[in-house]
């Protein structure tokens, strides 16, 4: 049996890192897998069953320890890709990609770029391509960017996977626990990070519940967010939005919404946007590098132009921006007829991306990388 080792730096909750736990669990059955990461603090997914080997190599402030740790990880991978016998080294994100370039061992190495973020080092994507056997971008418009800026020829793109059905069952295994009991509630999910543009979200928020006071607004994801809390307070939506945490299990939530609202201004493919509309929930997105244009297209949901990355915790600063995206939800939640069809074409668009399709590419690539003496250009 085929051996396949999947690298991420942790299992906290984020996109690459579920994809990770999705792609283990769709290759277990026709290869030997392992998972290794750098910290097992905080994991988020349900990773019972899974071999997963924890380097205890977390990541460490300064220029020395971090430069220290990238010997260490690869050290320690080089041991078990010469141990194990591996025959594909499959890594997720950047720090996991310079780990699987350092170590050594004859397992052809697979670079995963999860996020447009990553592309801001060419330096770095110019080595992952030099001495990747391929590189597995999440979004065509990443994948395209790599052929023709890098030469690479071996990039090639994979979306990420989604189980339809297994989606459906769990937003139907318990109850949403909201503080309101009606409402038309917008939804938004990810961790407390700059780059989702939380702030952008309170302040349209804001001006859609001025217009339409039934809304709720809901953030899923984990973190403090002290921030956002007080901007809500100074908004005066404070009692009409909830910050629910970390949820393990955030299906039931996302089916409970009317409208999910995604205002990045960076993503690679977001899996949050994809889960809700598997639940027939709309979308509204802004059209930010990259994902939610290959999403949407002009059929499946509405973009909205991109926001600024500059963080602005000031309630009295609404931009032209913010005010476009409250305009652009007001007028969709008052219109029941669009609402109905994006319903429809959420669901419709949320099919194409399968785990069927997912593990073809991959069975594929394994085939194809195994039987060639060489991929490297």
């Amino acid at each position: 049996m085929k051996k396949v080792l999947l690298i991420v730096p942790a299992l906290h909750q984020g996109g690459f890192e579920k994809v990770c736990v999705v792609t283990a669990r769709l290759l277990q059955p026709y290869y030997q897998v392992k998972i290794v990461i750098f910290d097992s603090r905080d994991i988020a997914y349900d990773i019972r069953g899974l071999e997963v080997a924890d380097l205890h190599l977390a990541s460490r402030p300064g220029r020395i320890a971090k430069l220290w740790n990238v010997v260490k990880r690869g050290y320690k991978l080089n041991q078990i890709k010469r141990d194990d016998g591996f025959d594909i080294a499959y890594s997720f994100g950047p720090t996991a990609n310079i780990a699987n370039i350092v170590s050594f061992g004859r397992a052809k190495k697979w670079l995963g770029i999860r996020s447009y973020m990553d592309m801001d080092n060419p330096r770095q994507i110019r080595w992952f391509c030099k001495h990747a056997d391929r590189v597995i971008c999440c979004s065509e418009q990443i994948r395209q960017e790599v052929q023709e800026k890098y030469g690479c020829k071996n990039a090639v793109m994979l979306p990420n996977p989604f189980d339809m059905r297994e989606i459906e069952r769990l937003a139907e295994k318990e109850e949403a626990s909201l503080p309101w009991e009606e409402g038309r509630i917008l939804v938004s999910m990810g961790r407390e990070d700059v780059v989702k543009g939380f702030w952008h979200l309170l302040k349209s928020f804001a001006l859609v519940h001025k217009a339409l006071p039934d809304t709720k607004l809901m953030i899923i994801g984990q973190g403090e967010y002290t921030e956002y809390k007080e901007l809500a307070a100074g908004l005066g939506i404070d009692e009409a939005v909830c910050f629910t945490g970390l949820k393990r299990n955030p299906y039931p939530y996302l089916k409970r919404s009317s409208l999910y609202v995604l205002t990045s201004y960076n993503e690679g493919f977001p899996n949050a946007l994809v889960e809700a509309m598997a639940l027939g929930v709309p979308a509204v997105s802004t059209d930010c590098m990259t994902g939610p244009r290959e999403i949407l297209g002009s059929e499946y949901g509405i973009l909205v132009p991109n926001m600024s990355p500059e963080a602005d915790f000031e309630p009295e600063n609404i931009t032209e921006e913010e005010r476009k995206l409250a305009e652009t939800i007001i007028s969709l939640l008052e219109d029941e007829e669009r609402m109905a069809h994006y319903r429809e074409a959420a669901r419709k668009r949320a099919g194409d991306y399968t785990t069927e399709s997912y593990l073809a590419g991959i069975q594929g690539w394994i085939s194809d990388t195994l039987n060639c003496s060489g991929m490297r250009e």
